[in-house]
Protein backbone atom coordinates (compact mmCIF):
# COMPACT_ATOMS: atom_id res chain seq x y z
CA UNK A 1 0.00 0.00 0.00
CA UNK A 2 2.68 2.41 0.99
CA UNK A 3 4.14 2.07 -3.29
CA UNK A 4 0.31 3.29 -4.28
CA UNK A 5 -0.07 5.77 -1.38
CA UNK A 6 3.75 7.23 -2.44
CA UNK A 7 2.47 7.32 -6.17
CA UNK A 8 -1.10 9.11 -5.94
CA UNK A 9 0.99 12.24 -3.68
CA UNK A 10 3.48 12.16 -6.60
CA UNK A 11 0.43 12.10 -9.24
CA UNK A 12 -0.95 15.04 -7.30
CA UNK A 13 1.36 17.44 -6.89
CA UNK A 14 2.40 16.75 -10.30
CA UNK A 15 -1.07 17.79 -11.06
CA UNK A 16 -0.84 20.88 -8.59
CA UNK A 17 2.61 22.39 -9.93
CA UNK A 18 0.84 22.11 -13.66
CA UNK A 19 -2.30 23.69 -12.94
CA UNK A 20 -0.07 26.41 -10.83
CA UNK A 21 1.97 26.99 -14.42
CA UNK A 22 -1.28 26.60 -16.91
CA UNK A 23 -2.44 29.54 -14.80
CA UNK A 24 0.81 31.92 -15.35
CA UNK A 25 0.45 35.45 -17.18
CA UNK A 26 2.10 35.57 -20.44
CA UNK A 27 3.14 38.72 -22.04
CA UNK A 28 3.71 39.55 -25.84
CA UNK A 29 5.22 42.27 -27.19
CA UNK A 30 4.22 43.46 -30.94
CA UNK A 31 5.38 46.73 -32.47
CA UNK A 32 8.37 49.18 -32.21
CA UNK A 33 9.00 52.61 -31.08
CA UNK A 34 12.19 53.93 -31.96
CA UNK A 35 13.87 54.75 -28.21
CA UNK A 36 14.59 57.99 -27.23
CA UNK A 37 18.17 58.39 -28.15
CA UNK A 38 17.20 57.94 -31.49
CA UNK A 39 14.74 60.65 -31.60
CA UNK A 40 16.77 63.07 -30.03
CA UNK A 41 18.67 63.25 -33.23
CA UNK A 42 15.50 64.51 -35.42
CA UNK A 43 15.36 67.82 -35.87
CA UNK A 44 11.79 69.54 -36.02
CA UNK A 45 11.72 71.63 -38.87
CA UNK A 46 14.83 71.02 -40.47
CA UNK A 47 14.89 67.26 -40.51
CA UNK A 48 13.38 65.60 -43.87
CA UNK A 49 11.30 62.26 -44.64
CA UNK A 50 14.85 60.64 -45.57
CA UNK A 51 16.01 61.42 -41.71
CA UNK A 52 13.99 59.90 -40.32
CA UNK A 53 14.30 56.51 -42.98
CA UNK A 54 18.17 57.07 -42.01
CA UNK A 55 18.32 57.53 -38.72
CA UNK A 56 14.95 55.63 -36.83
CA UNK A 57 13.81 53.25 -39.82
CA UNK A 58 10.71 53.16 -41.89
CA UNK A 59 7.62 52.42 -39.82
CA UNK A 60 5.44 49.76 -40.09
CA UNK A 61 2.51 51.84 -40.53
CA UNK A 62 2.33 55.21 -42.31
CA UNK A 63 -0.33 57.31 -43.54
CA UNK A 64 -2.72 56.89 -46.19
CA UNK A 65 -0.92 56.27 -49.70
CA UNK A 66 2.53 56.01 -48.60
CA UNK A 67 3.03 59.85 -48.36
CA UNK A 68 1.58 60.64 -45.10
CA UNK A 69 2.78 60.79 -41.39
CA UNK A 70 4.59 57.90 -39.73
CA UNK A 71 2.93 55.85 -37.24
CA UNK A 72 4.89 53.89 -34.92
CA UNK A 73 3.10 51.35 -32.49
CA UNK A 74 4.06 49.33 -29.73
CA UNK A 75 2.02 47.43 -27.48
CA UNK A 76 2.69 44.84 -24.39
CA UNK A 77 -0.43 42.33 -24.46
CA UNK A 78 -1.27 40.18 -21.08
CA UNK A 79 -2.30 36.80 -21.93
CA UNK A 80 -4.16 34.94 -18.70
CA UNK A 81 -5.11 31.17 -19.12
CA UNK A 82 -7.91 31.00 -21.30
CA UNK A 83 -9.48 34.60 -20.78
CA UNK A 84 -9.57 37.14 -23.53
CA UNK A 85 -5.85 38.96 -24.09
CA UNK A 86 -5.56 42.24 -22.68
CA UNK A 87 -3.44 45.60 -23.24
CA UNK A 88 -1.35 46.29 -20.81
CA UNK A 89 0.90 48.92 -22.41
CA UNK A 90 0.48 50.76 -25.75
CA UNK A 91 2.48 53.62 -27.08
CA UNK A 92 1.94 55.53 -30.39
CA UNK A 93 5.08 57.76 -31.95
CA UNK A 94 3.63 60.40 -34.41
CA UNK A 95 5.99 62.15 -36.32
CA UNK A 96 4.33 64.38 -38.99
CA UNK A 97 5.28 66.37 -41.91
CA UNK A 98 4.74 69.07 -43.78
CA UNK A 99 4.18 69.98 -47.74
CA UNK A 100 8.08 70.00 -48.52
CA UNK A 101 8.29 66.33 -46.70
CA UNK A 102 9.75 68.36 -43.07
CA UNK A 103 8.78 67.31 -40.07
CA UNK A 104 6.50 69.18 -38.92
CA UNK A 105 5.47 67.87 -35.22
CA UNK A 106 6.51 64.46 -33.17
CA UNK A 107 4.52 63.35 -30.53
CA UNK A 108 4.30 60.21 -28.24
CA UNK A 109 0.72 58.75 -27.12
CA UNK A 110 -0.15 56.06 -24.59
CA UNK A 111 -2.96 54.38 -23.30
CA UNK A 112 -3.88 56.88 -20.87
CA UNK A 113 -4.11 59.54 -23.76
CA UNK A 114 -6.08 57.17 -26.08
CA UNK A 115 -9.91 57.51 -27.25
CA UNK A 116 -12.01 54.18 -27.83
CA UNK A 117 -12.99 54.92 -31.67
CA UNK A 118 -16.03 52.83 -32.37
CA UNK A 119 -15.92 51.07 -35.26
CA UNK A 120 -18.83 51.16 -37.60
CA UNK A 121 -19.41 48.30 -40.20
CA UNK A 122 -20.74 48.66 -43.25
CA UNK A 123 -22.60 45.77 -44.85
CA UNK A 124 -24.28 45.81 -47.97
CA UNK A 125 -27.84 44.95 -48.27
CA UNK A 126 -28.37 41.61 -49.75
CA UNK A 127 -30.62 41.24 -52.90
CA UNK A 128 -31.16 37.62 -52.05
CA UNK A 129 -32.90 38.13 -48.51
CA UNK A 130 -36.33 37.01 -48.58
CA UNK A 131 -35.94 34.81 -51.40
CA UNK A 132 -35.86 30.97 -51.89
CA UNK A 133 -33.05 28.89 -52.88
CA UNK A 134 -34.63 28.13 -56.16
CA UNK A 135 -36.23 31.62 -56.74
CA UNK A 136 -32.55 32.40 -56.77
CA UNK A 137 -32.04 29.95 -59.72
CA UNK A 138 -34.79 30.63 -61.32
CA UNK A 139 -33.85 34.70 -60.92
CA UNK A 140 -30.66 33.88 -62.88
CA UNK A 141 -31.70 31.86 -65.71
CA UNK A 142 -32.98 35.52 -67.79
CA UNK A 143 -29.30 36.82 -66.88
CA UNK A 144 -27.94 34.26 -69.35
CA UNK A 145 -26.16 34.95 -72.14
CA UNK A 146 -26.33 32.18 -75.09
CA UNK A 147 -23.63 34.44 -76.74
CA UNK A 148 -20.73 34.15 -74.04
CA UNK A 149 -20.99 30.04 -74.54
CA UNK A 150 -19.53 30.95 -78.29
Amino acid sequence: MTGLNFTLRAIVVVLGLVSLVACTSIYRNHGYVPPEEDLNQLVVGVDSRATVDDVIGAPSAAGILGEGDYYYVRSRMKHFGMMRPEVIERQVLAISFDQSDTIANIETFSLRDGNIVPLTRRVTDSSVTGKGVLRQILDNFGNIDPTQFF
